[in-house]
């Protein structure tokens, strides 16, 4: 495992990071099996988990709270969402802050984190949802100052909306966030334009998630591919997105190097950008860490490769299914 440095916080974190939405709200997902995967997550150099606690209520939380525990002498770091008050994804232009993330609710879900955690401290809380609108409102950066003095959280993030790289900007700048976790992958290319830069300049660490585009880019899905209903995916991949997904990762196999997959393509791609300081792929299986973690053995991708892979780039605009 290769790691990076986490922006201004100095972590030394894995430059392949542990998504864990997939442990709540997606099918398939079963405690032994995910149990084993996090155990060699952390065998093979993983430390960096990233959860909410809208992943099943907590439920996430609490799975890597235990894991934490488990590893006890290995140095996990810790990082978790506050949902907003209204418990709407993503947010709204009109949603005002009072409606998501009023300075109360920063602190109670704050605690309720680190009961489901088991821990003293969060080293990165991070808000769920965003509006740069909010970037000067007092409320909550006293609440984040508050938690900080307190020693209840350690740093701070936000995790941007689906396709909406630049509406965090003036936030960053206020100097009170020290990450941002984008969605970045071989279609997402628009967090290089503005954020990436801005990220740089500021020394704010970024997050790559969504790395395999839901699941698109692991080259497995057809135009016939469906979900359980109680699987979160059944409404993002409604049929304007799937069939719209399949051709775009299709049309990307005659570039897949010899004796690669396209998720090792993908992973290989984000990997490539060192303004990442980790991508946090969902990872329920043994064999998905062992393939995903493997890829971080400093092999780059050709530069005519990259080129290549820079024409898929697809800019999207958030629709009513886009949550």
């Amino acid at each position: 495992m290769h790691y990076r440095r986490f922006g201004r916080t100095d972590w030394q974190v894995s430059e392949i990071g542990y998504g864990m939405w997939g442990l709540a709200g997606w099918t398939g997902s079963e405690e032994n099996e995910y149990t084993t995967a996090l155990d060699r997550s952390v065998e093979l150099g993983c430390n960096f988990f990233d959860t909410a606690w809208g992943y099943g209520a907590g439920q996430s939380e609490q799975v890597l709270g235990q894991l934490v525990k488990r590893h006890a002498d290995k140095r996990l770091y810790v990082a978790t969402k506050i949902p907003p008050k209204n418990f709407k994804w993503p947010s709204k232009p009109e949603y005002s802050l009072e409606e998501c993330f009023p300075a109360s609710h920063i602190v109670e879900y704050t605690e309720k984190s680190l009961k489901n955690l088991g821990v003293e401290t969060i080293d990165l809380q991070q808000f769920h949802v965003w509006e740069d609108q909010w970037a000067q409102h007092e409320e909550w950066q006293k609440a984040i100052e508050q938690l900080t003095r307190e020693g209840k959280v350690q740093h701070w993030g936000i995790s941007v909306n689906r396709w909406e790289p630049d509406n965090v900007l003036n936030t960053l700048r206020t100097g009170l966030i020290s990450a941002v976790q984008v969605i970045y992958n071989i279609f997402d290319q628009a967090p290089e334009d503005t954020l990436f830069p801005l990220c740089r300049e500021l020394d704010v660490a970024v997050i790559a998630r969504v790395p395999f585009d839901e699941g698109t880019l692991t080259g497995t899905f057809t135009k016939e591919t469906t979900f359980p209903a109680n699987d979160w995916r059944s409404t993002y991949f409604v049929p304007e997105n799937l069939i719209s997904s399949v051709e775009h990762a299709d049309a990307l196999r005659p570039l897949i190097p010899s004796g690669m997959n396209m998720p090792e393509m993908a992973l290989r791609f984000i990997l490539n950008n060192s303004d990442v300081a980790t991508t946090i792929p969902g990872m329920r299986k043994l064999r998905n860490v062992e393939a995903n973690i493997a890829t971080s053995d400093g092999q780059e991708l050709s530069a005519d490769l990259i080129d290549a892979l820079k024409g898929h780039r697809w800019d999207r605009t958030p629709t009513s299914w886009s949550q």
